[in-house]
């Protein structure tokens, strides 16, 4: 029967969507792991969708579970929805730069996801095979990675770099992963039927995680495989009580207790035994996010600002920026923009406001309650249900998604995962799926087949418009990686032509103001056409920097880049140059009131101009906000010492050199100051264009 082919495909499709999610990505290609599992999804989504609306034409009945679950994950996207349309940057909101995690356009992915997966993965034989494939798929993904532990070079396939670096996402997710196998594992070894040696390999997966849980070393890990590893134990013995009608005992489960005490033990131990296997294979890193305090901080004077619908998604940097506690100025931590929260869930709160936090939590609450009763259930019959395991697994990446920001690849899982819990259930529920027939209605005919058309197309519209902005990925990392600014120039102008967003925008301005400074370097001796060379590339830079502010008006880093270019024309005495540096230094600090460095690059601009007094007086407000801000006590020192003021400029040049007593520029500097010679000061860092962008591009 043909609608039967057309299902098998349908079905193969997002079988291969889901599995390869930890395993996906494009080798040689210089594009960002995560930026290329959002085309796996995109293309195997389409795929399925336009296949499984083809099988609806030749049977003429759709089949869709009834789930309250569905309608709250609908909620969720609707949220997303109103909250990016309202957003003051909601080009930012919808897309991002390119699948940005948290914005709408990835939950209405993730949604889509879940609702997919419930109708095509219904049937438990095909869900069986999914779950197989996504142990086997991680597998995979667990033997790469130890063996780039040992040769990280040989295995970096043109995309990875470091030791840690993996298919998954960050180090800790990569952990997190191996967590998931190990549970996975472990109640397949507890409640399936499979054959001995099916056993003995589930076992060894088991301990293959926790080996792959200790080289990680992870504390969320251990405590996450200790609670599951616990439940699944007490779910066994109540299971086996349940199935038994004699007054036998039920076999103690040896194997899932010992699971339960290992994890005790290496979450207990701590660094104590947890840091001796990754200090030995020489694995180091260093991830820095908020801490759940400081995410809940700016996350309530966020609500407090903007309460229903929030700022909009995909902007907690922003919210980070305006809202961040002074307390951070003290770490080394002071001027890092950070895209997420503590966790994911927390970082959805802190941008899509007071509905937001509801429609998640109304969908967690709908999840555990349904899940308990379905486990409930499943005891008391005596049955065990594969229901439960993807119940197990969807909770336990919803969890990691709130303590920690997972990436792409596990909140995509937990969807899957969550979609196959719904499809399973509904299936084996009396009237607990909705059938549709429409062949026999003329009228329903028309309607069904007019909407499965529309499906169709705007299915296929989707991915073309996202394989275009894909595309330009690839030329931004070209642009970035370019060792000549020709080439460069190139290549960010057919990003920008592919896909229009802030981060290409400050590149585009990043490479002409590069151009810019060459001519400048060479002085008063430029020929006429070099002159107009100059002005060409300065109007190029300045546009670049301006449409950038134009796409986000509220990202502080938009505003430092159009300070820098006009900073860095000043010199050649450009009209209002100095002026218009200072403006958008100033929009830059207002949007980023705690940042030091935003005060210090408008003093800098004012001594550059010769104005002294408001030279001095910014500076010391960039001294306030932070202490042992060295370039701030250089900048000082200077501007004293150039008023003449000696005594004060050398006070500061030994503040600064208390602050890193390691630092000759500074001790020479000092020293200078006290012998009344040319003091050269040691170079700071205030006004230079942003940074950030670079890193950025890594971990979309």
């Amino acid at each position: 029967m043909l609608s039967n082919i057309l299902d098998r495909i349908s079905f193969w499709s997002l079988f291969l969507t889901v599995v390869l999610l930890p395993l996906f990505f494009l080798p040689f290609v210089k594009i960002p792991v995560e930026t290329s599992k959002g085309l796996l999804l995109v293309v195997g989504l389409v795929i399925s969708i336009i296949f499984w609306s083809a099988a609806r034409f030749s049977d003429g009945k759709i089949i869709l579970p009834k789930s309250h679950l569905l309608i709250a994950g609908l909620g969720i996207v609707f949220v997303f929805l109103i909250s990016a349309i309202f957003s003051s940057a909601s080009k930012m909101s919808f897309f991002g730069i390119m699948f940005d995690v948290g914005t709408s356009w990835f939950m209405f992915s993730a949604i889509l996801l879940m609702v997919v997966s419930s109708v095509v993965l219904r049937d438990k034989k095909n869900a069986r095979v999914v779950l197989l494939g996504i142990l086997l798929s991680s597998g995979v993904v667990f033997l790469f990675q130890l063996a780039r532990i040992f040769i990280p070079e040989l295995l970096s396939l043109g995309i990875l770099g470091g030791k840690t670096d993996n298919l998954v996402g960050s180090w800790n997710s990569f952990g997190l992963l191996a967590g998931l196998f190990g549970i996975l594992s472990l109640f397949l070894v507890e409640f399936f039927n499979v054959s001995k040696i099916a056993k003995w390999i589930l076992g060894a997966s088991v301990i293959f995680s926790i080996i792959l849980a200790l080289i990680v070393n992870f504390a969320l890990v251990w405590e996450l495989f200790g609670i599951f590893a616990l439940i699944i134990f007490v779910y066994k013995i109540s299971f086996s009580a349940g199935k038994r009608h004699d007054d036998r005992k039920a076999p103690f489960p040896v194997f899932s207790f010992s699971i339960v005490m290992i994890s005790l033990l290496f979450f207990m131990s701590g660094q104590f035994i947890g840091g001796y296997i990754p200090s030995k294979l020489g694995l180091s890193d260093l991830e820095v996010s908020p801490s759940f305090s400081s995410t809940m901080q700016v996350t309530q004077k966020a609500l407090m600002t903007n309460p229903v619908i929030g700022i909009g998604p995909n902007r907690f940097e922003e919210v980070w920026a305006m809202y961040k506690p002074a307390a951070i100025n003290n770490t080394a931590f002071w001027n890092t923009s950070f895209s997420s929260g503590s966790g994911m869930l927390p970082t959805f709160a802190a941008t899509t406001g007071i509905l937001g936090i509801l429609s998640w939590l109304i969908f967690l609450v709908l999840l555990v309650v349904t899940g308990v009763k379905t486990v409930f259930a499943s005891i008391k019959k005596g049955e065990n249900s594969e229901m439960a395991v993807f119940l197990i697994a969807s909770i336990y990446l919803f969890i990691t998604s709130f303590f920690y920001a997972t990436g792409a690849v596990l909140l995509l899982l937990a969807f899957a995962f969550t979609g196959m819990f719904i499809g399973i259930s509904s299936s084996q529920k009396e009237k607990g799926e909705m059938e549709f027939s429409f062949l026999d209605d003329p009228r329903k005919s028309f309607f069904s087949i007019l909407f499965l058309i529309i499906l169709m197309m705007v299915s296929a519209a989707v991915s073309f418009k996202y394989i275009q902005r894909f595309v330009s990925v690839s030329y931004f990392s070209q642009a970035v990686g370019a060792q000549e600014v020709a080439v460069a120039e190139s290549a960010i102008s057919k990003a920008i032509l592919l896909h229009a967003n802030d981060l290409y925008f400050r590149t585009y301005a990043q490479v002409y103001l590069a151009k810019l400074n060459v001519l400048v370097s060479k002085g008063s001796a430029l020929s006429e056409a070099e002159k107009a060379e100059l002005q060409s590339n300065f109007d190029q830079a300045v546009n670049g920097a301006i449409l950038a502010t134009q796409y986000n008006p509220t990202n502080h880093l938009n505003f430092q880049m159009l300070g820098s270019v006009y900073r860095n024309v000043a010199t050649l005495g450009l009209e209002d140059a100095y002026t218009k540096a200072i403006e958008a230094y100033t929009k830059a600090s207002e949007l980023n009131p705690l940042n030091p460095g935003f005060k210090l690059a408008i003093a800098s601009t004012y001594y550059a101009n010769k104005n002294i007094k408001e030279a001095r007086s910014i500076a010391l407000e960039a001294l306030a906000l932070k202490p042992d801000y060295i370039d701030a006590l250089i900048t000082l020192s200077q501007i004293e010492k150039n008023d003449g003021n000696t005594a004060l400029a050398i006070s500061y040049a030994e503040k600064a050199l208390a602050v890193d007593p390691s630092s000759k520029e500074i001790a020479q500097y000092v020293t200078s100051l006290k012998n009344n010679t040319t003091a050269v000061a040691p170079e700071t860092s205030s006004i230079e264009v942003p940074k950030e962008d670079l890193e950025k591009t890594k971990n979309n």
